[in-house]
This record gives C-alpha cells, sequence and structure tokens, in this order.
C-alpha cells in the first residue's frame, strides 16, 4: 500500500515533517510518529527522535485508546448490516439482564446512552482488568446519569456493553470476532490487544522537568472494546482509507457514510467548536474542512486519526506519553498542509453514456411558489433539486427504478420525489412531500394547494 513519498512535492514533505517535528519538540514527546493517505494509499510519513533507540516506522506499534471504539463500532454496523440486529433495539432486546438494556443500540454507539462517562473506582485505564470481570464492576449500582437519548456523553461504559453485545450475538470474545471480521479482512496485521515488538513504551513526562516516569500498560478486560488496541501508522492509514471509502468484505460505502452522519445533539460548548458525533466517529468542521476520525489516549499514550472528507486526505498521528502535543489539532494541520498545498484534481468531466428521455424531460426550472429551483440529472442516474440562487433546501436524489427518487440528504432525506403526468403523458408539476413544484409561478394548469386565484397576476391599481 505504501507508495514513494515522491508523490508529494519536496516542499509539501518538508511542511509535514516541520509540523510534526514542532508537535515532538513543543510537546515533549518521547517520540512521534505520523502518516498522511490520499486517495487511499500512504504518500508520507514521518517521525522524530527514538523507540528503543531507534526511529519508529510505518511497523512500530503504539497504543491507540479510544480509536478502538471505531473499530467495535464497526462491528456493530456489520450485525446491523446482515439483520442481526436494528439500531433502534433496545440493548436488552439482545443482551438481557445488563440494568442499563432500555439504551438502545444507537444512543450507545453515539454517546446519547444516558451512561456515566466512566466506570466505578479505581480508575479503570490505571488498574487491572481483573478488578472488573463482570459487566455489573462496569457499569455500578447507579449507571445512568442523564436521561436515555436526550443529550451527548461520552460513555466508555458504553463501549464495553456494546462489546459484549458482539460477543454475545457472534458467540466469541470481542477481540477474535475484530481478528476475523475487520483485522484480516483489511490487512490490519499490526494491529493486537496486546503490544507486540517493536512497539513503544509508555511515558509520563514531568510538567515542570525534562524527566519521565514510566507509565503501566493494563490489560483492559471487560473495558477493552473502549480502548484496548495496539497499532501502527500503517494499520490505521489502511483503517482510514477504509473509512473513507468503505470495502465489501468488511462494511458498504453507505454504511461508513451513515457513520459520519451527526447521530448525537452536541452541547453548546461543542457547537461553539464545530464538534459532534456520529456512529463510532468524532466529527468536526475545522477551518472549513468536515474532519472525521476519533482521538485516544491511554496512560502513556496518545492517539488521532483525522480524515479530511471532502479531500480525500488522511492522518495518523501517534506518541508515547500521557499528555502534551494536540495530537488532534496536528491531524488536522497534516490533512490542511497537502489540501492546500497540493489541491485534489477533478475527476474529468465527461458526458453521459444513456440517458432515459423521460428524465431528461425533467431537467431545467422548476418554481415552488415563487421560489425558483433547478433539477438537474446527476452522473450517477440520480437528480438533484436546489434553489437557482441564494440559501434554500437542496437534496440530492436516489432512483428507485420506478420513476421515483428518495432525497439523500438535509430537510428532503428520505422523502419521496416524482413527475405527476397528465391522461396524455405531459408532465403536469412535480411532488415531493405534497411541495407541488410547477413550470411557472403558481401555474394555474397544475393543482396547486389552495389553487390559484382566477384574476391572475396584476399590478397594483
Amino acid at each position: 500500500m505504501t507508495t514513494p513519498q515522491e508523490e508529494l512535492l519536496p516542499a509539501t514533505r518538508r511542511s509535514l515533517l516541520h509540523r510534526i517535528a514542532v508537535a515532538q519538540a513543543e510537546g515533549r514527546a518521547p517520540s512521534l510518529v505520523a502518516a498522511v493517505v490520499r486517495d487511499g494509499r500512504t504518500v508520507w510519513h514521518g517521525a522524530r527522535t527514538s523507540v528503543d533507540g531507534h526511529g519508529p516506522d510505518e511497523n512500530t506499534q503504539y497504543r491507540i485508546g479510544s480509536i478502538t471504539k471505531t473499530f467495535t463500532a464497526v462491528l456493530v454496523l456489520r450485525l446491523r448490516d446482515e439483520g442481526v440486529l436494528d439500531l433502534g433495539d433496545p440493548l436488552e432486546k439482545h443482551l438481557p439482564g445488563t440494568g442499563a438494556g432500555e439504551a438502545t443500540i444507537a444512543e450507545l454507539l453515539a454517546h446519547t446512552s444516558g451512561l456515566a462517562a466512566e466506570s466505578p473506582a479505581p480508575w479503570w485505564e490505571r488498574t487491572p482488568g481483573s478488578l472488573r470481570p463482570e459487566l455489573a464492576d462496569v457499569l455500578g449500582e447507579q449507571p445512568f446519569l442523564h436521561p436515555a437519548g436526550r443529550r451527548f456523553h461520552y460513555s466508555n461504559p458504553g463501549y464495553t456493553l456494546l462489546g459484549a453485545l458482539v460477543e454475545k450475538l457472534r458467540g466469541a470474545p470481542w477481540e477474535e470476532v475484530l481478528r476475523r471480521e475487520v483485522l484480516e479482512p483489511l490487512g490490519l496485521n499490526r494491529t493486537t490487544g496486546r503490544p507486540q515488538a517493536p512497539h513503544a513504551g509508555g511515558w509520563a513526562v514531568h510538567p515542570w522537568a525534562d524527566v519521565m516516569l514510566a507509565e503501566p500498560a493494563e490489560d483492559l478486560g471487560r473495558m477493552a472494546p473502549a480502548g484496548q488496541l495496539w497499532s501502527t501508522t500503517g494499520d490505521l492509514a489502511r483503517f482510514a482509507a477504509f473509512m473513507a471509502k468503505g470495502d465489501d468484505k468488511v462494511l458498504s460505502a453507505a454504511t461508513v457514510r451513515e457513520m459520519r452522519k451527526p447521530a448525537a445533539p452536541a452541547e453548546t460548548t461543542d457547537v461553539m467548536d464545530g464538534m459532534t458525533y456520529g456512529l463510532g466517529l468524532q466529527i468536526q468542521y475545522w477551518g472549513g474542512r468536515l474532519l472525521v476520525g476519533h482521538s485516544g489516549s491511554l496512560p502513556g499514550f496518545l492517539a488521532n486519526l483525522t480524515i479530511g472528507v471532502e479531500d480525500d486526505v488522511a492522518a495518523v498521528v501517534l506518541a508515547n506519553c500521557t499528555s502534551g502535543p494536540m495530537l488532534s489539532v496536528v491531524g488536522a494541520d497534516l490533512v490542511r498542509i497537502v489540501a492546500e498545498a497540493e489541491p485534489r484534481m477533478p475527476e474529468p468531466w465527461r458526458p453521459l453514456q444513456e440517458v432515459d428521455t423521460s428524465v431528461l424531460e425533467l431537467a431545467g426550472q422548476w418554481y415552488w411558489g415563487t421560489h425558483a429551483f433547478a433539477l438537474r440529472l446527476t452522473p450517477d442516474g440520480g437528480v438533484s433539486l436546489e434553489p437557482l440562487s441564494g440559501n434554500g433546501r437542496r437534496s440530492r436524489f436516489r432512483a428507485n427504478g420506478d420513476g421515483t427518487w428518495t432525497g439523500l440528504e438535509a430537510y428532503y432525506a428520505g422523502e419521496v420525489l416524482r413527475a405527476v403526468r397528465r391522461p396524455d403523458g405531459t408532465v403536469s408539476h412535480l411532488d415531493l412531500g405534497s411541495f407541488v413544484f410547477t413550470r411557472q409561478p403558481y401555474d394555474e394548469g397544475a393543482p396547486v394547494p389552495g389553487g390559484v386565484a382566477p384574476e391572475g397576476w396584476r399590478g397594483i391599481g
């Protein structure tokens, strides 16, 4: 998968290296390693300082913390796509007796279940998982802090429940299912539950002196689906390519797009930061760009996976320190550097190979009341409808194969668009969820709701 670094211009490569060098130096990280993916391929890898006396490369493992949650979410979406469960199902339907069964699977994925952020003391990230052998030990006596579905509240125990759900429905341990269904099909051979050499050691860096303290690397036990994994920039680059485009061996492109859609109500502070959460993915607008991915941290390690959706550029950044560099900012900057220095080439325009003349006659200008819209044919066989000027409701529509189309986004998502024809076959109007679109404003020859004033258009006087 790795391609020659010459695919990026020398100036771009230096800018990327300079960015991680600044992050490592100012963040005082023992080591920092990064990779950039473009068009589904790794085009750059960089590292600063060393691990065990050697510069870390794309095969050096770091702990990735909560990026593990995205892997767990993939397993759950696979179950949904197979028809084993529905995201609206309460957990109790498939995993009874947890004490948190009223939360739906979608709410657990989006951190809107109302569950607490952490398991009961002692802090699970720095203590053995053997202290929490059962789900009851993870959830505690009062697992809910908020009403289910009402607000976003990040929950590590929520993803423990999702991991247990996977185990119950697959009849095998979470890590075994992950290996079989995701890691092996995607070729992620260096992503594991326990560290495998070569790997970085985890360190705490003293806040007021340039000295370090070794951090424990605990097996998280039941909490593993929330943060157990170790991985490399090479593997996470392949995972980023999958999360951008999908892979039918694991999840379709449509399902990974679904994961990237906001699924949680944002808090006021999140709105100000342009942040929300999808189904196992963090979503953020940064510098005018839509970025999706996930961050991760465990004692001794920081991790970040950032995907620039429109630019088709992704970045992976890993460091072996408990705190220090803001890797989410570094990841966003790496995406920006490539996207701005070497903008994506647009696909060449090509005419359609064939066109349905009954659809072609619908193209052009339509009116909803006095609002002018344009209907266009799209290369994928669908249509789009958007205002001719200014802001307004717009959407792409997928062809249903029966002369109707279904909206894909925004206000018209899921709504059906159809052309209504007169007995002689000519088009009377478009119907979109009871809205009537006519060729002329308030066309008196079309069934405009409420009718059209018989005196027609007129001036004053």
